[in-house]
């Protein structure tokens, strides 16, 4: 490496990164509401004599971390989700969440505190040319607060010459770093669908009624084949109806006049992306058309793919196999279809995002499981990954 890291520093830390994570897990918020969590954010890095700006998209926090040695130009950030999911956790250790029906179950109580145990080091060990910024950002389980804060002047205000960040990873083991150039995470779309009719009596003269449930089965089945048929099979997309809601069930013999139907649909290039729109569009005319009723399709796109750049991969490549050598690569990992709004911030701006094994064991849950729990044995490895990796790029220039 270009830099000699106290690699012993971060194993030191480990009790009482720990300690904190616990605490960002039993008080988890939801995105936008960090209110608690941005707080104890802006306490660790008073702490530490770190300078920061507080309610950047919302509830955000950037610090700035500036090398004591002759500055060279370079800017490095490093990024971290702050916000938990409204699920009700099933766990039953120590550190349970107290919140009913909201839990970290995606790990950003890991993340944040992977980048305090960063900021930790670097305000310790400040003798690099440079800054550091660390983003410390709400709301990314889709609500777009990477997004927010961009519209905040993120890159404005500390313009960077590259981003990084990390997801903790339960389906890869423990340690194991995974990353690809160009898209790594899905762009996310939502459909919301109303499909109307004419309700009437189920018994006595449905023929007289325009059947939104029967319409609502012919466009579920539909839509379900549009990835086989109307998209590029050598790119991968998936388009799910996930929830509908229709007519009363004790109504039994009662044709409703209207069904809802709600899902998503993920795909890697935007070519792909559009395709699958305009046979969404057209599959939902060719439905109302063919039973005599009324589709209304409301097509968000929520997030962008999230597209790595080559020459921060590869920058991220090198610096993991100088940490934690050859073995723990995994460079062939495939894209997932998970959103993801980093997607926002490297649209501005050049970077990386990776993944970071967590599993101990074949059966660890995954990620958005009420059972799950971040791993706090990879805190030290999360931590001393997002310090090389800032501290060799801010050395490039050198």
């Amino acid at each position: 490496m270009t830099l000699t890291i106290d690699t012993s520093f971060f194993d030191d830390q480990l009790q009482s990164l720990t300690e904190l994570r616990h605490h960002f897990h039993r008080h988890p918020e939801l995105g936008f509401k960090e209110h608690a969590t941005s707080a104890r954010v802006c306490e660790e890095l008073e702490r530490l004599d770190i300078p920061y700006e507080q309610g950047l998209g919302g509830t955000g926090v950037v610090a700035t971390i500036k090398g004591l040695a002759a500055d060279n130009g370079r800017r490095i950030g490093l990024r971290a989700d702050m916000d938990a999911l409204p699920i009700q956790e099933a766990s039953d250790h120590a550190h349970a969440s107290e919140v009913p029906g909201i839990m970290h179950a995606c790990g950003h109580d890991g993340h944040t505190t992977m980048l305090i145990g960063a900021a930790r080091y670097l305000a310790r060990h400040r003798d690099f040319s440079g800054i550091v910024y660390l983003v410390f950002q709400p709301a990314e389980e889709g609500l777009g607060g990477g997004r927010e804060m961009v519209k905040d002047g993120l890159f404005e205000r500390y313009p960077m010459d590259a981003i990084y960040g990390l997801h903790n990873w339960p389906a890869l083991p423990r340690g194991q770093v995974a990353i690809r150039p160009g898209p790594i995470m899905a762009a996310t779309d939502r459909l919301d669908i109303c499909v109307r009719g004419k309700g009437g009596h189920g018994g006595v003269n449905p023929h007289l009624s325009i059947d939104p449930v029967r319409m609502a089965g012919a466009l579920i089945q539909a839509l379900h084949s549009v990835v086989s048929r109307d998209a590029d099979p050598l790119s991968p997309a998936a388009l799910s109806l996930c929830g509908i809601k229709g007519g009363e069930l004790d109504g039994f013999a009662i044709i409703p006049d209207e069904v809802r139907l709600s899902g998503t649909v993920r795909t890697l290039d935007l070519a792909t992306q559009d395709r699958i729109a305009d046979a969404i569009a057209r599959t939902c005319d060719g439905v109302a058309a063919t039973y005599g009723g009324q589709i209304e399709v409301d097509h968000q796109r929520i997030f962008p793919a999230t597209i790595n750049h080559p020459e921060a991969t590869q920058h991220v490549i090198d610096t993991a196999r100088e940490v934690l050598g050859e073995s723990a690569l995994e460079q062939e990992v495939a894209p997932s279809l998970g959103g993801e709004d980093f997607a926002f911030m490297l649209e501005q701006c050049p970077g990386a995002y990776f993944f970071l094994g967590s599993a101990d064991t074949p059966d660890t849950p995954p990620l958005h499981n009420a059972r799950y729990d971040f791993n706090d044995a990879i805190i030290p490895t999360g931590s001393q990954l997002l310090v090389a990796i800032a501290l060799e790029g801010l050395a490039k220039a050198s």
